[in-house]
Formats: structure tokens, C-alpha cells, sequence
């Protein structure tokens, strides 16, 4: 079974696999967050995608197709969720512990204590609930969610905020969802953390408010993969990358090699 992929996701995981960059002689598609045109490959069977966003899947062009689209099974997708939701824990943490002082010379800065600090997590789904959950005993933890709050709300979450962690979907509805407007409502020295998608926020904005020194932030998801844009110059300490790496654990891996062996069990029946 020939597969082509976009995504170095399974590296690693992927004995045994025979793998083609050919797309017309390709049957599966190993799909990390980037699209594919069906049009471009005839002998498509299957897709598999290694990770739970929908939005880059065509399925129902695919169900058209007679095409067999999978994803992960239930319990993988619950070790992503936790483990996404930790992995921002940690840049949470990360940033707000990012400035404490310098060894040589021996220096301590000054700072607030931690329990002094309000996070916004702007999405309260399963990454972002959990994320609220984990973060309740250490600091003041508020929440926005559209089926939850009013539009109204908001601006004020958004600028009584010392932390913004980002927990929405991609989609035309939230593209650039946060402006260069909302941004502007940040308090000087706020951080945000995005380990949802890079296109819900505005890249130029930021960089401005970055490159300003007002803002800071830390990022596992960009607007293109690898990142190279202009907001790189600021890493590690202003905008503090990884690379979307947010989900990726051994047992993530192997529940995801595991699922995309069932869908070529299933097309070879």
C-alpha cells in the first residue's frame, strides 16, 4: 500500500510503511494540518489524519469519492487532549517565569507572586477545559467561550488579562480572530499562548506589538510550517517557539500508527 504524506509526524513510527511521493500512484494520505486537492491523486483510498483538526480534511469530497477517511481512535484522542492541554501548562509557565534574574552576575529580579495573576483561556472546549482545570490552583483563571459568554464580554476578559491562552478552531469565522484591535486591549507585559492554530491571530499585529516591547508570547503553531516568518527574530524570549509539538508523546505516536494500520487493514479486506 502505497502512502503520501505531508506530515514527518510518524517519523520514526513508520516501519514497514512504503511511502511515495508519487500522488498519482499514492492510495493512502498521511495527513498532518496541511490540505491536500483530491484531484491530484486518482488512486487515493484512504486518508488518515495523524492529529484531530478537521479543517484541512476534505471528507465529505472524499465520501464522495468512495474514499475511507480515518482518525485517531478515542483513547489516543483523549492523550491528545491532555497532553496539549499540559504542553500549554508549561508555556504558561514558561513565560511567566521567563524573566527571574541572571547567575553571573548574581541577580534576582523582582516579581509577583504567581497567584496574582489572571489567565483568559479563549476557548472552553477539550484542550482549553482542561487547560482551565490545571491552571485553577496555581493563578485566577477566567474563561470566554461563544456559547458561554456575550461578544460584549470580551474586551474587558481580554484587557484584565496578564495571560491569553488560545483554544479555538480554525475556520473563516476566526481567522486574524485576534486583531490587531484586540491586541491593542492587552496590558503592557501580557503574554499569549497559542498552541491552537497560527491563522487566529494576526501576524503583522503581533509583530508590531512585539517588536514594541509591550507584548510577549509563545507559540507551537504558525502561519506556515516551518516557520521562517518575521517573528522568529524575537525567539526564545519574546516569542518563544516550538515546533507544533504540543501533542507529541510516544503513546500519541503509537496510538496514531495503530489507527492508520487499521485503515490500511481495512482498504486490503
Amino acid at each position: 500500500m502505497l502512502i503520501w504524506k505531508n506530515t514527518s509526524t510518524l517519523d520514526g513510527y513508520d516501519h514497514d510503511l512504503i511511502f511515495s511521493e508519487d500522488r498519482n500512484q499514492a492510495q493512502i494520505a498521511l495527513l498532518g494540518s496541511k490540505s491536500i486537492e483530491l484531484d491530484e491523486f486518482p488512486n487515493l483510498k484512504g486518508i488518515f489524519r495523524a492529529g484531530i483538526g478537521k479543517d484541512n480534511v476534505p471528507e465529505i469530497e472524499a465520501k464522495q469519492r468512495g474514499i475511507l477517511v480515518k482518525y485517531p481512535a478515542k483513547d489516543t484522542i483523549e492523550i491528545i487532549y491532555n497532553e496539549t492541554a499540559a504542553f500549554t501548562c508549561n508555556l504558561i509557565f514558561r513565560m511567566f517565569y521567563s524573566d527571574i534574574g541572571t547567575i553571573n552576575p548574581w541577580y534576582k529580579m523582582d516579581r509577583n507572586a504567581l497567584a496574582s495573576k489572571n489567565l483568559l483561556v479563549i476557548g472552553s472546549g477539550n484542550i482549553g477545559s482542561r487547560v482551565a482545570k490545571n491552571m485553577h490552583p496555581f493563578t485566577n483563571v477566567y474563561t470566554y467561550d461563544i456559547i458561554n459568554n456575550k461578544d460584549s464580554e470580551l474586551p474587558g476578559l481580554i484587557n484584565n488579562a496578564d495571560c491569553i491562552s488560545l483554544h479555538i478552531p480554525k475556520s473563516s469565522d476566526n481567522d486574524a480572530f485576534i486583531n490587531r484591535d484586540r491586541l491593542a486591549l492587552m496590558k503592557d507585559g501580557a503574554i499569549l499562548i497559542n498552541t491552537s492554530r497560527g491563522s487566529i491571530v494576526d501576524e503583522n499585529a503581533l509583530y508590531d506589538e512585539i517588536n514594541s516591547d509591550r507584548l510577549r508570547a509563545a507559540f507551537d503553531v504558525f502561519w506556515e510550517e516551518p516557520y521562517s516568518g518575521k517573528l522568529k527574530k524575537f525567539h526564545p524570549n519574546k516569542f518563544h517557539m516550538s515546533p507544533h509539538i504540543a501533542s507529541t508523546c510516544s503513546e500519541f505516536l503509537s496510538g496514531c500508527r495503530q489507527g492508520l494500520d487499521m485503515l490500511i487493514k481495512e482498504i486490503s479486506l
